[in-house]
């Protein structure tokens, strides 16, 4: 049996747990150790049972406590050497990842008892941004947390999975009528920014299959998105290709400021 649980979902922090008896790993490590232990035992897991880390890029929100963990846990962190290269210089991660330095290649797979993943390139703007495809001893996951737009790699290895963790950040109206200045506005539409839910929910009707059990929305905005209006809109993109959520498909919001319940495969 593997385990699923989102540990936080957002600008805020960004944190993910997959597991099962035999190993488990973290995707980033945006938020604080004590959370992610407490938020964890919640689900009756124990911070022992994570053995390695994934990383997915440099930005704050996914890498604020990751030296943190290095330091204390001396968990292998998986990461390009470009990305790595950023790292030792980033002030949470600093000089604390001695020892756990383990260097990924895109489209190259890496495996850790057993569990086999591979990096691919995100349009994003950090250093370098990748999503992963996972597969954890039979159950496949696609990670697609941070993104500017949906490449021909992204849509390759959604279809290669059984559970999607993918963006839907914002709704276009919201953004547009928002708050936020002009120019922080275009820099989350412009490419390397972030997926609204309509572009999600266009990527989403070509990457459908039928092996496809469960769609995770992830990171959405707290000031430009709601759960409500994010499922919504993809729920309606998957009808327009005949798929019903809820029959065909299992579609869930993860939450932004807590943990999701825990999911099992």
């Amino acid at each position: 049996m593997v385990k699923f649980v989102s540990l936080s979902s957002g600008s805020n922090g960004n944190c993910y747990y997959i597991g099962n008896e035999h190993t488990a790993l973290l995707i980033d490590a945006g938020i604080g150790p004590r959370t992610i232990k407490k938020r964890l035992l919640e689900h009756g897991i124990s911070m022992e049972t994570v053995e390695f880390v994934l990383v997915t890029h440099d930005h704050i929100d996914h890498i604020k406590s990751l030296g943190s963990l290095a330091e204390r846990l001396h968990l292998p962190v998986y990461a390009s050497e470009k990305l790595h290269g950023a790292l030792e210089r980033h002030f949470c991660t600093r000089g604390k990842l001695s020892g756990c330095i383990r260097k990924t290649i895109l489209d190259r797979p890496c495996e850790y008892k057993g569990v086999r993943f591979i990096p691919f390139e995100v349009p994003h703007d950090a250093t370098e941004t990748v999503g992963y495809y996972i597969d954890f001893y039979g159950t496949k996951f696609t990670f697609l947390t941070d993104a500017g737009a949906v490449t021909e790699s992204v849509i390759k290895y959604c279809k290669m999975s059984g559970h999607l963790i993918f963006e839907a950040n914002y709704d276009l109206n919201m953004l547009l009528r928002g708050s936020y200045p002009p120019d922080l506005k275009i820099r989350i539409m412009e490419g390397h920014g972030h997926l609204s839910n309509e572009q999600t929910a266009s990527a989403l009707k070509i990457i459908y299959h039928r092996d496809l059990s469960h769609i995770f929305l992830c990171h959405l905005s707290e000031n430009n998105n709601t759960p409500a209006v994010a499922y919504d809109t993809i729920a309606k993109g998957l009808s327009d290709i005949g798929v019903k959520v809820g029959t065909d498909v299992a579609l869930t919001c993860l939450p932004r400021r807590q943990s999701s319940q825990l999911f099992t495969f």
